[in-house]
This record gives structure tokens, sequence and C-alpha cells, in this order.
């Protein structure tokens, strides 16, 4: 309906450009947004204040000739103007309804369209290091991402989901060497394990399938592995000198192929739990995208050499820097180090190379909050290969805060000490998880609450509305336990007859669900569909405490028979997208 308005506004334009009673060279963007107060009627627009300057004209003026041309349109049933030049829509009551049959026509398919225009969109989200089980902080992250993927899918867009798999880092080494100093215990050596190894029991059990395997082929003698090494930090040392001196010597003793051993050991045990708990919670990427095959096919170099060729690099001290302070960050970066190491920001260079260079239209990297600092950087990069930077957008997500009562829960990935988003899907329910995470802006604090989640009560949004989809479902039940009966087609000619102010909040609750999917697709924010549902599963809830819906009246039974199943089909639709289950019964 909103789009019909805008339609019907910019044909008034071209109306009274036609007629030359306003001058207009520019094209304009006509914007009508619902209104609060029903007062001011269903919709409104600044279009004349909008046009007062390009045409020269009084923005009262305009509003009022654009009125003299909106008036006989069978939408609208009344156009007002409002102080200075808004202009307010009050649609017809009959048109309102049709939303009814619009709904239970299209079914699964309702609140699809073609908004996206098929645009390519690359989305990245979670990509947590493979270095342990996924903790319920990155579990917000991948609830937020697949919620966003369905809802663009919806919203017309072509989505292309995808996890960065982060195996070629120093992280990785770190845990080679933790599952190898535990496979070395498993053999009853006399190992102090390293301040900075990964702790917990997977690391152990990593440990048990290489023994299993490949016996004592990587025994070492404890003394031998410890020798000359320097301090670590419970001895005044530093972790950080001690675990990378630990690497190179369980290098040098068991060789590059052993070592190669556990860290694709670790690597293929991790990242399978990863993709076994995703899948359990919904979420399927489309493909993993690991960060040494930028190395191994040479797009590291080809990403660094597209920077040179636009003279965005310097060298200075044996380094080689990219200019990125020309961009707006806050300083250059190395690009490759005097050693001739590439930085991890060489594979960021490469990775975004890559995306763009694989025809996405945009690109969508959903971070943790803690890398703020990442947004200019990528930004520059974007900029210096040649693309445009808006084409690339980076969405902060604040990582979750677990609560047991009123203790909150410390985790720390390398201690073991965390909740896994395993763990924590086991105790509340997928539909919890999901929903809870997806609440709100991405960017704001969450504190997630244990006993909420699990309640059946009124103050459990997911159970909320859940239980407004079980309702309809008893309602429609009942129907049939009684033996009656109602036909669609006589419902829908009698739509008119719902007058009621919940019947009439809910037609226009009905007919606002494509207009959220597209607002929520547009602005990446996943959380509008959220409080869209809690507002129309109030509505429902409302609507069922205020009429017999089952009444005597047999076309009147049948009006209110298409609005439930009108009701019930988005609220299925919406909770979907969400990835939250819509029971039959509760």
């Amino acid at each position: 309906m909103k789009q019909v308005i805008e339609g019907v506004l910019l044909k008034a334009i071209e109306t009274l450009k036609s007629q030359q009673k306003i001058k207009l060279s520019t094209p304009v963007e006509v914007k009508v947004e619902r209104t609060k107060d029903k007062a001011h009627g269903d919709f409104a627009t600044n279009l004349a204040l909008i046009l007062a300057k390009p045409c020269q004209m009084a923005p009262r003026a305009i509003a009022d000739i654009l009125v003299l041309e909106l008036q006989t349109h069978p939408i609208i049933a009344k156009v007002e103007i409002a102080g200075p030049g808004f202009i307010n829509f009050f649609v017809n009551e009959t048109e309102k309804s049709l939303i009814v049959s619009q709904v239970l026509a299209k079914g699964s398919a309702f609140g699809q369209s073609d908004y996206g225009q098929h645009k390519k969109i690359l989305l990245e989200y979670v990509s947590a290091n493979p270095t342990g089980p996924l903790h319920v902080g990155h579990g917000r992250g991948a609830a937020f991402g697949a919620t966003l993927a369905n809802i663009l899918k919806t919203a017309g867009y072509d989505v292309h989901q995808e996890y960065y798999v982060n195996d070629a880092g120093r992280q990785m080494n770190i845990l080679a060497v933790s599952v190898w100093l535990r496979y070395l215990m498993l053999f009853n050596e006399p190992v102090v394990f390293p301040a900075n190894g990964y702790r917990g029991d997977y690391v152990s059990d990593i440990a048990q399938m290489i023994v299993d395997k490949y016996g004592k082929q990587y025994l070492v003698a404890w003394a031998l592995v410890l020798d000359t090494l320097p301090e670590d930090e419970p001895k005044g040392g530093d972790k950080e000198l001690y675990i990378d001196a630990m690497i190179k010597r369980a290098q040098t003793l068991i060789g590059d192929e052993g070592f190669k051993t556990f860290h694709q050991s670790a690597l293929n045990s991790v990242l399978d739990d990863i993709k076994d708990d995703l899948k359990g919670f919904g979420v399927v990427h489309d493909e993993w995208f690991s960060e040494q095959s930028l190395f191994d096919s040479g797009a590291i170099e080809k990403g660094i050499n597209a920077l040179k060729a636009s003279s965005h690099t310097f060298e200075q001290e044996g380094a080689l820097w990219f200019k990125s302070t020309d961009f707006g960050d806050e300083k250059d970066r190395v690009l490759v180090r005097a050693n001739g190491q590439h930085t991890y920001f060489a594979a960021d260079v490469a990775y975004h190379w890559n995306k763009f260079d694989r025809g996405f239209d945009k690109v969508i990297d959903v971070f943790g909050a803690d890398h703020h600092g990442y947004i200019p950087r990528l930004k520059a990069i974007v900029t210096a290969l040649g693309h445009n930077s808006d084409d690339l957008n980076i969405l902060l997500v604040q990582f979750a805060i677990l609560y047991r009562g009123e203790e909150r829960v410390q985790m720390s990935t390398r201690s073991g000490s965390f909740v896994t988003l395993r763990e924590l899907r086991e105790e509340v329910g997928n539909d919890a998880c999901r929903f809870f995470y997806a609440m709100r802006k991405p960017e704001q604090h969450m504190d997630f609450d244990l006993e909420l989640a699990k309640s059946n009560s009124n103050d459990n949004p997911v159970y909320y509305i859940q239980y407004a989809h079980a309702r309809i479902c008893s309602v429609l039940r009942q129907l049939n336990e009684r033996g009656l009966t109602t036909v669609d087609s006589v419902g829908l000619q009698h739509i008119d007859s719902l007058v009621t102010k919940e019947e009439r909040l809910l037609i226009d609750l009905l007919s606002q669900y494509p207009e959220v999917i597209e607002s929520a697709a547009s602005t990446c924010e996943p959380h509008q569909l959220s409080y869209y549902l809690r507002e129309l599963a109030n509505g429902l809830h409302s609507y069922y405490n205020a009429v017999v819906l089952l009444c005597e009246d047999e076309a009147l039974r049948a009006a209110r028979m298409c609005l439930l199943k009108a009701v019930k089909l988005v609220l299925n639709n919406g909770l979907m997208l969400l990835g939250v289950s819509a029971p039959e019964s509760m």
C-alpha cells in the first residue's frame, strides 16, 4: 500500500510537469511513511517540502496542487495538508481489507518482493577462529547473519553466505602445539602446559585421536622439548615469546610434516564440530573459504600487486606498507614485514580483492564489536582497489553475555572455561536462542537471560509469539470439532464486516509485513522483524480475548476465520525467517 501511494505521487508529479504547473528538471525521491498517530491519517509524506527549492515554490502551494491530483485515486479516502506542507493520506477501509485476500492467495510467498532486484550480495559471518567450539558469543553473530540472509533473500537479493576459515595464522599453530603437548601427556611425559596454550577438553580429545592413529610416532621426551627454551609467564617470562618458541621447537623435533599432522587434525576436528553445531542451529553457509587458499592460489601477491600498480604502497625500513592514511585510516598498514613474512592485513587485502573479483555487487562483513578498528582499514582497501567503499558494509555485533541467576559466566577460549553454543541450545532450545539473539540491534549490548528464555510466560517474547500461532491453530481445530464449516470465499466477501478496533489493527499490521521485510533488508536490521512479530502477536491475543471468534453469524465467522488464517500465515512466515518454529499446539 505504501508503494502504491508512492507510485500515485510520482504519477502526480509527472502530470503537473506536463501541465507546466511545476518546473522540475532533476529526479526526486518520493518517500511515504506510516503515521504514528492515526488521527493524522495512515500515511504521510514531506514531498512538498522537498520539491519547494527545485520548483522555486512555497511548500504549501505545491501541496495544494498535488492534493488536487490525488483526490480521485480509489485507494485514497481523504487527503489532508498539515503544517507547512505535509500531506496526510487516509486509505479507503475497503482497500485496506484486501490485504487479507492477498495474504491467503500468496501464502508462504507473502512478503517476498523484487526490492533487491537480484543484486548479488556476499554475506560473511561467524568466521570464528577454528581453535575451539563455538561459544555463546559466536551464537549471536551466527543467528544475526543467518536471519539477515533470510530477510535479504525474501526482499529479492541473491545472497551468498560465507564463513572465512582462519586456517593459516598463528592461533592455529598455538592450537597445534597445544594438541601435541596433550599428546605427550597421554604417554605420561611430565609436561608443564604453557600459559598461552589452549586447554579445553576438546584438545585432549584430538590428541587421543592422533594417539589412536599414529601411536608413539611423535613422542619426544619432555626434557628434550624444554631444553634451552625461554621461561614461561609463571616463572617470570613472556608467555607470547614462550609459546612461539615452543611452536618452533615442535616443528624442529617432529618435522614440518609431523607438525602439519597435528595442525590438520586439530583444524579438521574443530571445523567439523563448528559445521555440525551451526547446522544444528539452522545456520548453513554456502562456502567455507580457506585463508590458506589465498596463499596457495597466489591471491595474496595478486592483491598486493594490485595496490602496487595503483601506487598505493611504499617501502620503509625493508617493509612494504599500504598508504592507508590516504583513505582516512588512522595509520598506514604493513603488508610485508622486513623478514619477508606477510601480515594478517595482507590476507585481508587479498580476501576483499577476491570478494569483489567474484562479481558481487555488495559485500557485507559481520564482525564482533572488538573489530571496530577494522572498518576504516577495510574501507581503505576497497577504495584503493578501485571499488566504491559504500559497496562494503561492515556490521558489528556485540557478544552476548550469559547470566546464571545473578552470576555472570566468565568465558575464556584458551582456558576452556566457556559455555558452548551447543550447551546453550541444549538448555534453552534453538527457538529461544535464535529469537533472543536477533531481537535487538546487533550493536546493542545483550544480556542473555536463561531463566526468561526457558519460561512459558508472556514475558518470554518467543513463547508469546509462538503461542499466538498455536492459539489460531487451536481455534481452527475447535471449528472442525464443533462441526462448523467456513468457506474462505464467503469470508473474503464479508471482510468489511470486520469493524472492531482489534480487527482493524490486525488488518493494518498485516499490510505492514512487506514493508518491514524491505526496511529490515535495506538497513540490515533483522530486529525490526522481531519487534513486528511481537506487535502482531499482541494484536492477536487482544483480538482473541475481545470477541467471540466462533460466532453464530456464519458470514462474520467466515470473515474472522480468514483474518485468523492470514495472521497465522504471516506469523509462520516471519518466524521462519528468524529460524524459529511455529508450533500448532503448546
